[in-house]
């Protein structure tokens, strides 16, 4: 039945080059346990380790990278400049927190929308941008799957500009390290919005979500999610040594596990590259604490999706 479920998700999700559809009403796709995992070069995409990577699992809040990519994508073509206002309409006030909370009718420019999406990840100005960008959500929501075919991002499907639960909304880690590789690509220039370590509205200020900013070398974004459906989940960026990493940790319990997994699954991604740079052969694994951490388990029934590389 799992791997049946993970078929016809793979198909709606247009993984065998047919049109990204939606998955069947009432068809979740998420398989207890949640947990998966991956460390990936940023510059060369090689995959130093994976951990059920290719598994079906939600994005929550790491889905409004994908709503900025769109957003920088528009200012570079034109089609929006940052002084311009953003309505907030009925719907986009109605979304659950996290939000900034302005009442419909209101407006915020696109650089201030921007700064709170990346560092509150507030969810009905995620909404409002995507509602300026294309007109409605859903419009949006369409663009924001069609990006992902283009990136190469196979098995995502995304309904909703947010992350908020959604049966809809499903991607996998491999997918999430290519997303966040690819922003980085496209727009070296608007990525620091993502290592903002506060961002204001008016006398409102807020701290981003992500804590391991200032905290873990070399960290410099990328994206915190939560949701009850995804666990605790982050995108996470770092350089040392002129190299850059990105690590995807998803479906964890706690956001103290989430950043003990980050944490180990970086610092050992980048002893394989000090090592293999002085001719030494060792993997991600080799390179933890101890061979029994936490960031290395292998869920049960799931152990043929997860490998190291």
């Amino acid at each position: 039945m799992r791997h049946a479920i993970i078929a016809a998700l793979a198909l709606t999700a247009g993984i065998a080059g047919t049109p990204a559809m939606a998955p069947a009403a009432g068809l979740t796709p998420i398989i207890q346990p949640r947990y998966a995992a991956i460390v990936m070069d940023a510059s060369t995409r090689e995959v130093l380790y994976a951990n059920a990577a290719d598994e079906i699992r939600h994005p929550a809040s790491i889905t409004k990278v994908m709503t900025l990519f769109l957003t920088f994508d528009a200012l570079r073509s034109g089609r929006l400049q940052l002084d311009d206002q953003v309505p907030i309409s009925r719907h986009a006030a109605a979304q659950r927190p996290s939000k900034l909370g302005l009442p419909a009718g209101r407006s915020i420019s696109v650089r201030e929308a921007i700064e709170v999406v990346a560092v509150k990840s507030a969810n009905d100005i995620a909404v409002a941008l995507a509602e300026k960008i294309a007109g409605s959500e859903p419009a949006f929501a369409r663009m924001m799957t069609n990006k992902a075919r283009m990136l190469g991002m196979k098995a995502t499907y995304f309904s909703n500009a947010s992350g908020l639960n959604d049966v809809a909304n499903f991607t996998t880690a491999r997918d999430l390290a290519i997303l966040s590789a690819s922003i980085l690509a496209a727009h070296p220039d608007r990525y620091s919005y993502f290592g903002m370590r506060t961002a204001s509205f008016g006398k409102l200020r807020f701290a981003n979500h992500n804590p391991l900013l200032g905290k873990l070398d070399g960290v410099d974004g990328i994206k915190t999610g939560f949701t009850n459906d995804a666990g605790y989940t982050q995108a996470a960026s770092a350089v040392r040594g002129g190299r850059r990493l990105i690590t995807v940790v998803m479906g964890e319990p706690t956001i103290a596990a989430r950043s003990r997994d980050l944490t180990a699954l970086l610092d050992a991604g980048f002893s394989v590259l000090e090592k293999r740079a002085r001719g030494q052969l060792t993997t991600v694994a080799a390179n933890l604490p101890d061979i029994s951490h936490p960031a290395l388990r292998i869920m049960p029934g799931h152990a043929e999706g997860s490998a190291e590389y």
